[in-house]
């Protein structure tokens, strides 16, 4: 069998969701394009800005398409088989994932552009809000620990990782340019594209010719935890900067280059002609003993459901939200090109036979390769695409940075009342400075000691967003089933994997117990907060909730 009924299949199936039930979602929400959002009702310039769909869209999937729907999948693939993985990247993503994103887009656009934090205050009170964001605050805090090491691993791996540096520098100079362009220059969309495009393929060309390696002293002998501290500095300007300055175009940039990969790789799928090699089922445990359940639901993580969508939906493309109507392309329909790119990424691993070295040189190389084999089907020379692939993945890490360090400062913001210049500072150092200590102080591969309970945890957060939202549609009298009935199933999965690390499964590290005992307990309170809400209550009902949904 080859990958192209796998491919066209998948397509298909995500096509089929996105016009049947998004558009099933978009009713039971009764969107409005009359009705002003946020970005319009609450303007200012830097954080609530209007942006046209196709540019918030771009910018929406470029912020959420992190690591996670490259590495999980293949390491799921590579574990338990690629059958299983592909059924729960499917049915994950059209009935959860996407559901989630999209459900939560709309509660925060009906909540004056709050998150899902500030929801749950209106609903529940300030304690509820309280344990939330607190749980969401620290999995941003190793979500940024986690990220910002790995990318430096990519900018210090031997070979080719001073080309990834080159590229991604040249990448931001290229957003920053582009910034400048879109709001002194007044560039349209469709000249944007014509002008970047070729710019882009510049970007990966330059970066092979004129690789970037820190000079001696600023490394300091450690060149990985100086770009871990450049990149953490990064983030804090990146992270007070107007909206239109550097994310938007960043985000419109770095969605375009991701539609390149995804285009690439839908070709090789339908037309390579690739033969699958791997065995569609390989075992029920990983080699280091995970059981298939629960782990392969955690394990392939973002590629299906992601708590941190959630985040951004609340947090950033919320107050950008031009109309209502728009919600279902950029919630509904970007969590669907996510499950696509985990499709694609976990089609490289279908195509290796087993005992393949490539199969033990990691997943970077794993991944690269098999996009330069898709893109030799359009005539791209194997090493470009090699380089292409491997942009491809540093921009999925690279670009969420900024965006977690962002969504870390509105969270204190609102949790401690900081307001104003000050306050935003204040909040993103606060964010910061425990990410760059965790660092300073931890050995070379930090990230793998957070890694561990990122899945895990991700999904947790996901399932506590969803009980959000329920009680969002349950005070306002809607119905609420194609929420909670996720939030139910996630909980299951995450609280029976976090019990199993918390019990002393998994690699033998001192923080992934004590993390997950922590987040394990936020989240058995949220949830207990949560479904009180839930069970009816005359004394409570007749009060009617205090928030702004309609």
């Amino acid at each position: 069998m080859t990958l192209l009924p796998v491919g066209l299949g998948s397509v298909l199936f995500l096509l089929a969701g996105y016009l049947v039930y998004a558009r099933l979602l978009a009713r039971r929400l009764s969107l409005d394009a009359s009705r002003a959002t946020p970005a319009h009702a609450r303007e200012d310039g830097v954080d609530f800005v209007p942006a046209k769909a196709p540019l918030l869209l771009a910018q929406h999937f470029s912020a959420i398409s992190a690591a996670g729907p490259i590495a999980g999948p293949i390491l799921a693939g590579l574990w338990f088989g690629w059958g299983p993985a592909l059924a729960w990247i499917l049915l994950g993503c059209v009935l959860i994932g996407a559901a989630h994103d999209f459900a939560t887009l709309v509660a925060s656009v009906r909540h004056r552009g709050l998150s899902v934090g500030e929801i749950l205050r209106e609903r529940l009170g300030r304690r509820a809000m309280a344990v939330y964001l607190s749980f969401v605050w620290i999995a941003l805090v190793y979500v940024t620990i986690a990220f910002a090491d790995m990318t430096a691993a990519a900018f210090t791996r031997p070979g080719s990782g001073g080309a990834v540096a080159s590229s991604s520098v040249m990448y931001l100079l290229l957003a920053l340019g582009l910034g400048v362009a879109f709001t002194r220059g007044r560039l349209g969309l469709l000249p944007a594209v014509a002008i970047t495009m070729p710019l882009l393929a510049a970007v990966i060309w330059f970066g092979r010719e004129i690789p970037l390696v820190l000079p001696g002293a600023l490394a300091g002998g450690n060149p990985r935890l100086a770009w871990d501290l450049l990149l953490l500095a990064y983030c804090f300007v990146a992270a007070l900067l107007p909206m239109p300055v550097l994310m938007q175009p960043r985000g419109f940039l770095g969605g375009f280059l991701l539609y390149g990969f995804l285009g690439a790789g839908v070709i090789g799928l339908l037309l390579g002609g690739v033969a699958v090699e791997q065995p569609a089922f390989v075992s029920w445990t990983s080699p280091k003993g995970a059981p298939l359940l629960p782990f392969l639901f955690v394990t392939i993580a973002c590629g299906a459901c992601s708590g941190f969508h959630g985040l951004v939906c609340s947090g950033t493309t919320s107050r950008q939200l031009d109309r209502e109507t728009d919600a279902p392309a950029v919630g509904y329909g970007a969590m669907l090109l996510e499950g696509l790119i985990a499709v694609i990424s976990l089609s490289t691993v279908m195509m290796l036979a087993p005992g393949d070295p490539l199969l033990g040189e990691g997943v970077e190389a794993i991944f690269a390769s098999g996009i330069a084999r898709f893109t030799e089907v359009i005539g791209v020379p194997r090493e470009f695409g090699f380089a292409f692939g491997l942009l491809a993945l540093t921009t999925f890490i690279y670009d969420t940075l900024d965006v977690c360090t962002r969504l870390g400062r509105y969270i204190l913001q609102e949790l401690l009342g900081l307001e104003g210049g000050r306050g935003r500072v204040v909040a993103t150092l606060l964010t910061l400075l425990p990410a760059a200590g965790f660092l300073a102080l931890a050995e070379e591969g930090a990230y793998m000691e957070v890694w561990g309970a990122f899945g895990t945890s991700n999904q947790l957060l996901a399932a506590l967003t969803l009980l959000g939202v329920s009680v969002w549609l349950r005070a306002e009298g809607r119905s609420f089933w194609f929420v909670l009935a996720p939030a139910v199933f996630l909980l299951g999965m995450t609280g029976w994997s976090l019990a199993l690390t918390v019990g002393g499964w998994g690699p033998g590290n001192r923080l992934m117990p004590a993390v997950s005992a922590v987040l394990l307990g936020l989240a058995g309170m949220l949830t207990i907060e949560c479904g009180r809400a839930m069970i009816p209550n005359p004394a409570r009902s007749s009060s009617g909730g205090s928030g702004s949904g309609s």
